[in-house]
């Protein structure tokens, strides 16, 4: 099999990209991530033999040159291997025939191994409400776990061919069942008797490690109270190559003494006097994002409505909601005498009671 294609690198790749498609394929190869995988250790020892090569100036000079890499051969999988009868050997009392050939035929993967996906973030963010209207950024600190820039996120390590102390450099580790001796292949160095990683020791073999990062989050323009904004892939870094969580921001709107939200459309009281209420006006009133005019018509009750289209919270589709004003009738605090003259002969003229109707 041709190396380069082996490890998916063009001929004239540099030493980088060598080591870049090692880790890409050790992570998704490696025994540890495939405990019980024959296959799996088998693609691990030949990726792990193409990089030897390849890595090497001078293997790699040889290997353009004509000369062939042997690949590793695979390994010898867990059998039956004879019973032993000596002295030393001795049947527990609580095998059970179900104990006997478990290992035999359970290829469960160890939880602990496999990759897993990174954990979620959640973190909380104060808005005003004018900033909620616009839309704002704001900056938050989190702590997240990230790739080990040791391993490459592989939890692993290379480190010298020593023979493994696990099997004592024979590939094969032993157990008994009673005077039943079965043999499997070593899951340390999977089968090869020799060790050519170990577990990196700044992440303990799991990839990740912690690191503190400031981000800026954009909040789009109308954001209501209580949103969850979600940041795909901005959470803690997978486990042993596993997908990364994401980053949640809960959005709590401040309230605002004049406005108040419903849905998209925002309310608001306008204070109105009694001659503009009884002649009519219009009247400028503050808005978010500038002054708009209302129209109040004669004879206008405290109470009432006005409907202001397209002057609410802008919308995801691009529209905009309304915003709704309720008129209230005020009358001045302190009235001085010609004032309440005027509104004595007002009442004469219109001497029928505005609680006639009452009961009626």
């Amino acid at each position: 099999m041709d190396l380069y294609i082996l490890l998916g690198v063009q001929r004239e790749a540099s030493e980088g990209d060598i080591k870049r498609a090692y880790r890409r394929l050790a992570r998704r190869w490696h025994p540890d991530i495939n405990p019980g995988d024959r296959e799996a250790a088998v693609r691990f020892q030949q990726v792990l033999e193409a990089y030897e090569t390849l890595i090497d100036p001078d293997r790699r000079r040889r290997y353009d040159a004509g000369q062939a890499s042997p690949l590793p051969p695979p390994a010898s999988s867990f059998g039956f291997t004879g019973f032993d009868f000596s002295s030393r050997v001795h049947a527990e009392r609580t095998t059970t025939f179900g104990d006997l050939f478990e290992e035999v035929f359970a290829r469960r993967r160890d939880p602990r191994l496999v990759p897993e996906r990174g954990a979620d973030i959640h973190v909380h963010a104060r808005l005003g409400f004018e900033e909620a209207w616009r839309g704002a950024e704001r900056a938050v600190t989190i702590t997240r776990h990230h790739a080990c820039q040791e391993c490459a996120g592989s939890g692993f390590q290379r480190v010298s061919e020593t023979a493994c102390v696990s099997c004592e450099g024979s590939g094969t580790v032993r157990s008994v069942r009673g005077h039943m001796v079965f043999a499997k292949n070593c899951p340390r160095c999977a089968g090869t008797g020799i060790l050519r990683q170990e577990r990196c020791g700044t992440c303990h073999g799991q990839g990740v490690t912690p690191r503190t990062d400031a981000l800026t989050v954009q909040v789009p323009a109308g954001t209501p109270d209580g949103a969850r904004l979600r940041l795909g892939g901005k959470g803690h870094a997978g486990v042993r190559g596993g997908a990364p969580g994401d980053l949640y921001l809960d959005v709590h709107v401040e309230p605002h003494q004049l406005f108040r939200r419903d849905g998209d459309d925002v309310h608001m009281v306008l204070p109105i006097a009694v001659h503009e209420a009884g002649l009519g006006a219009r009247i400028e009133v503050p808005t978010p994002d500038g002054t708009a005019r209302v129209r109040v018509p004669p004879g206008t009750q405290s109470g009432q409505r006005f409907r202001l289209r397209e002057r609410g919270v802008p919308t995801r589709l691009g529209g905009r909601g309304d915003l709704v004003v309720e008129v209230r009738l005020t009358l001045p605090p302190l009235l001085d005498e010609r004032s309440k003259e005027l509104l004595r002969e007002f009442g004469r003229i219109n001497g029928e009671s505005v609680r006639a109707r009452i009961g009626a």
